[in-house]
């Protein structure tokens, strides 16, 4: 499962590498500071997965994710916020899941592992080269 992570605080993006490298089965491929760089990155990798801060700058988080399901329609995205009232607007905005950033690391493996368990690949990514090409 590839992985782009996407937040301002260079702390949290440590904290999740940290937490993610050794997990069999994950790769990171990306980090994104604002909401231009991830909208970017997503064209050019084509994650199968987003841990989304939802106060990303450059952009309102509901329009990002808009953008974000017309760049790349398969992605999956995990909404990461330190307010807990950000939890319904994320999943109304058309997040996949959401997590608290308060929460303990298991919780954000759990989310992860339950997306990548439903998770509709990218056609271009490793689990399904023959098909036909990703429209990001």
């Amino acid at each position: 499962m590839q992985i782009l992570l996407a937040d301002n605080q260079p702390q949290v993006r440590f904290g999740l590498n940290v937490l993610l490298e050794h997990q069999a089965g994950i790769e990171i491929v990306g980090e994104a500071t604002n909401a231009r760089d991830l909208l970017a990155q997503s064209r050019r990798i084509c994650p199968d997965l987003i841990l989304l801060d939802w106060n990303l700058p450059k952009m309102q988080a509901e329009d990002l994710l808009a953008q974000l399901r017309e760049v790349c329609p398969h992605v999956a995205v995990i909404v990461l916020s330190g307010r807990s009232e950000a939890h319904q607007a994320a999943l109304d905005a058309g997040a996949d899941g959401f997590v608290g950033k308060y929460e303990l690391p298991e919780r954000l493996l759990s989310a992860i592992h339950k997306c990548r368990s439903a998770q509709n690949p990218c056609p271009h990514s490793d689990a399904a080269k023959s098909e036909e090409a990703c429209s990001c």
